[in-house]
């Protein structure tokens, strides 16, 4: 039997124990309706109302300033689509940048069909943009601008302070979304200091149930709802609110906080130890991105000559899973848009690219495993 290690944190986690227990307790004590007026629909909302004071706290927001949705697609789609709605005819260009996750990259999209101009920033070699490209970008029009917090596929950590305080001196009314999915729960986020104005989560990533999320809609920025029906959310989004998973929602961010700085810490030995190992192997790699300006819980990995897909089988039968630098859907393998906004549409990197994402479980036993599967098809064939 292979040993079982889990390394594809980033595309979601386990849930956390803890959380089962206080879903399954909320499912069998809390399932009424947190509208309803009766007490079992005021127990729904005062597990509701808690949660929403977590979530808050999680990024120094208000709790009015959380709005639930079914995960960070659904916040992604919000923030772009109903902004560009909120400001109809008026303004249509839109900033980006050409390494978002596709919840962002198809509601662009989708406003281009619409007769909007989208931006698409180019990122350095190291998967940067800076500060002085969005100013460069800005426009009489320019009413959204929307750039990640963290990359999926190679951890990059964008400057969202400065270019958040970049557009909070701005005299016209630019505003600023963050998709900080991977970002969140691994960097210490403070909406305020950042200067954003919408900021998506989702739980799924941090040992949290999937099907949940959170939007920070800024106080005063007003969005219309992107589902329509009743007038759940403050008449923000509609649906009856999933009680369990906001449960489960809440333990996840509650555990996350009380060990945030051991467990970044850790992730960041973890990596030291990744790459220590490797050198000792005499494997040939290189780091896409910055190693030291990345998110913790992120290394994507070039094994130079080594091709990702085939790799990726070999380590699954090892009973190890991570992630390549590419997308295979339906035996269609399309290059990672990531890498190729990196590099070029002709890098070695584009096919010879595995990424290794950490979480609450992994060990250093997990990095010793991999390290020594990698050497063994690699230098031992």
């Amino acid at each position: 039997m292979n040993q079982s290690v889990y390394l594809d944190y980033a595309a979601t986690s386990p849930m956390h124990p803890k959380v089962i227990d206080e879903m399954s307790e909320a499912m069998r004590s809390h399932f009424g309706n947190a509208s309803s007026t009766h007490q079992y629909g005021r127990l729904s909302r005062g597990l509701l109302d808690e949660a929403r004071i977590v979530f808050a706290k999680s990024i120094q927001a208000k709790p009015n300033e959380i709005l639930m949705t079914s995960g960070g697609t659904e916040s992604d789609n919000t923030a772009i689509l109903k902004t560009a709605e909120k400001f109809g005819t008026k303004k249509r260009h839109i900033i980006t940048t050409n390494v978002e996750h596709q919840a962002v990259l198809k509601p662009m999209e989708y406003l281009e069909a619409l007769g909007y101009e989208v931006t698409y920033l180019p990122v350095n070699e190291e998967g940067f943009v800076t500060a002085d490209q969005v100013e460069q970008a800005l426009r009489e029009d320019t009413f959204l601008v929307s750039i990640m917090f963290g990359n999926n596929e190679v951890g990059t950590v964008m400057p969202i302070a400065d270019i958040g305080q970049l557009l909070k001196n701005k005299e016209q009314p630019i505003v600023f979304h963050t998709d900080a999915v991977q970002a969140y729960g691994s960097k210490a986020i403070d909406v305020n200091q950042l200067n954003v104005d919408l900021l998506s989560v989702s739980a799924h990533k941090i040992g949290g149930p999937k099907g949940i999320g959170f939007l920070y809609c800024r106080e005063g920025l007003s969005l219309p709802s992107l589902i329509l029906g009743g007038e759940q959310e403050t008449k923000r989004r509609a649906g009856t609110e999933n009680i369990p998973a906001v449960v489960g929602f809440k333990t996840a961010v509650e555990l996350m906080l009380r060990n945030q700085t051991q467990r970044v810490q850790n992730y960041l030995e973890l990596k030291t130890r990744l790459v220590n190992q490797l050198e000792k192997a005499n494997i040939a790699y290189k780091v896409n991105g910055n190693l030291e300006k990345s998110l913790p819980q992120i290394i994507s990995l070039h094994l130079t000559g080594v091709n990702a897909e085939r790799m990726l089988i070999k380590l699954d039968l090892s009973g190890i899973a991570v992630s390549a630098g590419s997308a295979c859907t339906a035996g269609n393998i399309d290059p990672s848009h990531v890498l190729t906004a990196m590099y070029g549409e002709k890098h070695p990197a584009i096919s010879e690219t595995i990424r290794i994402s950490m979480g609450f479980e992994t060990k250093e036993q997990d990095i010793d495993r991999l390290v020594t599967v990698l050497d063994k098809e690699i230098n031992n064939q």
